[in-house]
């Protein structure tokens, strides 16, 4: 693989992972749920993912491959582990795939109003993830710089609602969001955990990052700072400037219209496309390095390890994700997916955090590796809140976990022997550029 992503390129793509189109329906369902207190909600949340976070980034600072979770908690807690959080984690990213393109064809009704259905609907769908899959097969540069380009695209509108709307915030409405008779805590615990999830595949990639084991808890760090950021400050102004937040459709572009007009809406509008373009963007960059590292392991067909002679990227593990994605997408059977991909998140965040002290034990004198201070604690408060969040999951999405994990214990048993250099326990590079 080609070492060519940037410590910023890096920053750009984890945070098109986790700002998506949640951000344009946060701001209306947190308030449903919350009501005033949904924008203190959306800071303790940021404060909560960022101890998962940083979880990430000592795990991340002691490897170089690619992987991320799977790579993680095989080296803590050994190969069966190692691949129930890795086949959980790619599910996620496949079943995220295909939402994403359905969702990006809804979006862009407010542009295109027939694409909601029929061929047009297909034609987005289709269009969109082949064109992503080619740029991603030619090289992992062009994967990346696509990325952050349309991070900056994404970014750019919610920059311009945050910087005018500040300026009209009344703030009697922010007192004024009724609080609901029955709040649905568990609930707005989940949606507020995916509002900012998606950093967790950060590190996948890490092979072709310049220098991972230093780029990427740098990268994780910023990202969560910038987007807590934003999260809040779009909570605050959509809440004190557009009356009835918590029933409008697209509180955003709603709220644009009230303070900056109707150019504004269409901005915010257009905001919402380019977000979900990036989200694809990532994903599909994203997602099959975890079937290049599960296949290199000796978990599928050795053809999803191999590694494109021209391009130098996993490119059969691209074709092969892509379409699946597809199927799903068009068929509309991604929707069975989804209910499991709540608890495939928090098993690659209850894996990671619990793996980060095991690390510190194996590899005590990894060369430039992070370690978090107050010993234990910080992971064991990321356990906690991941299973908090566990304990939030409705008994349908337990299931489907469990049938997954079912289903990944079976896959597990066919596992065919890998090469000698792949099926040896993932540790530190002797070496660093730290």
């Amino acid at each position: 693989m080609v070492r060519g992503i940037s410590r910023w390129q890096i920053v750009g793509l984890s945070i098109n992972d986790v700002i998506g189109s949640g951000v344009y329906l946060l701001p209306a369902a947190a308030a449903a749920l919350l009501g005033p207190s949904s924008a203190w909600a959306v800071v303790a949340a940021g404060l909560a993912v960022a101890f998962l976070v940083l979880c990430f980034a000592e795990a991340a600072s002691y490897f170089d491959q690619p992987g991320a979770a799977f790579l993680y908690t095989r080296a803590a807690f050994g190969d069966f582990v190692g691949f129930e959080v890795g086949w959980m984690t790619w599910l996620a990213r496949i079943a995220s795939l295909a939402s994403l393109a359905n969702g990006l064809a809804l979006a862009s009704a407010y542009l295109w109003p027939a694409a909601s259905s029929g061929w047009p609907r297909a034609a987005i769908i289709v269009v969109t993830l082949l064109a992503l899959a080619r740029i991603n097969v030619v090289g992992v540069t062009s994967g990346a710089r696509t990325a952050v380009i349309l991070t900056i695209a994404k970014l750019v509108p919610l920059v311009f609602f945050i910087l005018v709307g500040m300026w009209f915030i009344d703030g009697a409405r922010l007192g004024a969001v009724p609080t609901p008779e029955n709040a649905s805590l568990g609930e707005a615990a989940l949606l507020l955990l995916f509002a900012y999830a998606g950093f967790e595949n950060t590190p996948a990639a890490a092979g072709e990052y310049r220098n991972p084991r230093r780029d990427i808890p740098f990268a994780m760090l910023t990202m969560i700072v910038v987007v807590t950021v934003i999260y809040t400050a779009v909570q605050v102004i959509t809440m004190g400037t557009l009356p009835d937040v918590a029933t409008a459709k697209a509180p955003l572009a709603q709220a644009a219209a009230t303070f900056a007009g109707a150019g504004a809406a269409t901005l915010l509008t257009f905001g919402a496309v380019v977000s979900i373009i990036g989200n694809l963007s990532n994903t599909t960059l994203m997602g099959p390095r975890y079937l290049f590292a599960l296949a290199q392991s000796g978990y599928g067909p050795r053809a999803l390890a191999a590694i494109h002679p021209r391009y130098r990227t996993p490119a059969n593990a691209i074709v092969l994700q892509t379409a699946i994605a597809l199927a799903l997408a068009l068929s509309g059977s991604f929707v069975q997916l989804a209910m499991l991909s709540v608890i495939a998140r928090l098993t690659t965040y209850i894996g990671t955090a619990a793996a980060v002290p095991v690390l510190r034990r194996k590899f005590p004198g990894a060369p430039g590796a992070i370690r978090l201070p107050g010993g234990p604690t910080i992971p064991i408060i990321a356990v906690t809140v991941s299973l908090a969040f566990l304990a939030s999951a409705t008994w349908r999405n337990l299931v489907a976990g469990a049938c997954a994990l079912a289903v990944g214990a079976a896959l597990y048993a066919l596992r065919r022997r890998a090469a000698p250099s792949s099926a040896e326990e993932p540790t530190p590079p002797p070496s660093t550029a730290l």
